[in-house]
């Protein structure tokens, strides 16, 4: 198979060597209302979150007519009766979604957006340029949706919500197919697996997939979360990968960077207590910027995999740690024993290391009580040289 050339679409620094990308999920929390949009936006940038994203679709390609509300829209304190109801109030047109974006720029933070429909797709990389995608947990079976994103070569966040290992297995042999087919349909599970397999499609599929953990419940119980997974992704996979959460709270999407996610994206509203099916399971604007400070503490905590000596610890080694001092008078030529040497503090003579090589050895001075011990014509002895 000749392979494809491929665009140099670069995405945002993401991966083990670059801070944890944070997406601040806007989601449908603006109420289908500009103002409020903008608002939220503005939001995100004093969190100082990476990212802002919203959902671009068009109910009438998304949802049919009699497709009922899903048990957790139905907490939202609304009035619809079904879920083509539901999202039509929440549905931005793409004048809108254009005017966030561009006032995303404005703010300086990235504008980003799921798309749950192919018209909608083609609009976030035709009309608004995205340079990464975002496949919700929804989307991850739409083998239409995925091609088409593929196809656009841009790098995508996606997410795995719902998923079985094999869903996500085909979900990338069907971005690998896109790579590297400009045009036409596998034909074959074969042609699937072979451009998955192929120098080109694999390559890609490294470089450019991000799989999010997910556990697709709003609120997410925490018995449901299984973070632990999210290690399995990156193993299995072989992919860099993150977590999109929905529990309540601040605290489970931070143990999740200290477990080793390179992205983290959270909901977040003006106010939880707004009818919506998302504000109840967001966190308010207060509590995103705690999360996302407590991300970038946690971050310089991680530091090195090696276990080695800080500069503090050895300035407080020498406070903290003991020598052998005289726990009497000790005469010139009197032996070292256990009842004339012990260990106190501070650290800067010889270690207690070296106790039992001081045992038995005489004295070449006089020490009074609590004086450093020396060996013999050196200085103070520490314990790197034991």
């Amino acid at each position: 198979m000749k392979e494809r050339s491929l665009k140099n679409i670069v995405p945002p620094p993401i991966g083990i060597k670059h801070p944890c990308y944070i997406i601040a999920e806007a989601g449908v929390n603006h109420n289908g209302d500009l103002n409020c949009a903008k608002e939220l936006v503005d939001v995100a940038v004093a969190a100082e979150a990476d990212a802002v994203k919203f959902q671009s679709y068009i109910t009438e390609e998304l949802v049919c007519r009699h497709a009922q509300i899903a048990e957790y829209q139905r907490k939202g304190g609304h009035s619809a009766s079904d879920q083509f109801d539901l999202l039509k109030r929440y549905e931005l047109d793409f004048r809108t979604q254009k005017e966030i974006s561009n006032y995303c720029k404005r703010k300086g933070i990235q504008f980003l957006s799921s798309a749950f429909d192919t018209i909608s797709l083609g609009f976030l990389i035709d009309e608004l340029h995205l340079r990464l995608l975002k496949i919700p947990s929804g989307e991850i079976t739409n083998a239409p949706l995925l091609l088409q994103a593929a196809r656009s070569q841009r790098p995508m966040i996606v997410s795995t919500g719902m998923c079985t290992r094999e869903e996500i297995e085909k979900a990338l042999t069907i971005i690998a197919f896109g790579i590297t087919h400009p045009t036409g349909w596998p034909i074959s599970e074969k042609d699937l697996l072979l451009s998955h397999h192929s120098k080109a499609g694999s390559r890609w599929i490294k470089d450019n997939i991000f799989l999010l953990h997910c556990t697709s419940e709003y609120p997410a119980p925490f018995h449901s979360i299984h973070l632990n997974t999210m290690k399995t992704i990156a193993l299995q996979f072989d992919q860099v990968v993150g977590y999109s959460d929905h529990t309540t709270g601040i605290h489970v999407a931070i143990a999740a960077v200290a477990l080793g996610a390179a992205i983290i994206e959270k909901h977040f509203t003006l106010d939880r207590k707004q009818m919506g099916p998302d504000h109840s399971a967001s966190l308010e604007p207060e509590e995103l910027r705690e999360m996302i400070s407590c991300i970038r503490q946690v971050e310089k905590s991680l530091g090195s995999d090696e276990k080695s000596t800080t500069t503090n610890e050895i300035k407080n080694s020498l406070v903290i740690r003991k020598s052998i001092v005289a726990k009497k008078r000790i005469e010139v030529g009197e032996k070292f024993r256990p009842d004339n040497i012990c260990c106190k503090r501070p650290g800067d003579g010889v270690s207690p290391m070296h106790y039992w090589t001081l045992l038995g050895t005489p004295s070449d001075r006089i020490y009074k009580p609590d004086t450093l011990i020396r060996f013999s014509g050196d200085e103070p002895v520490s314990d790197k040289n034991f």
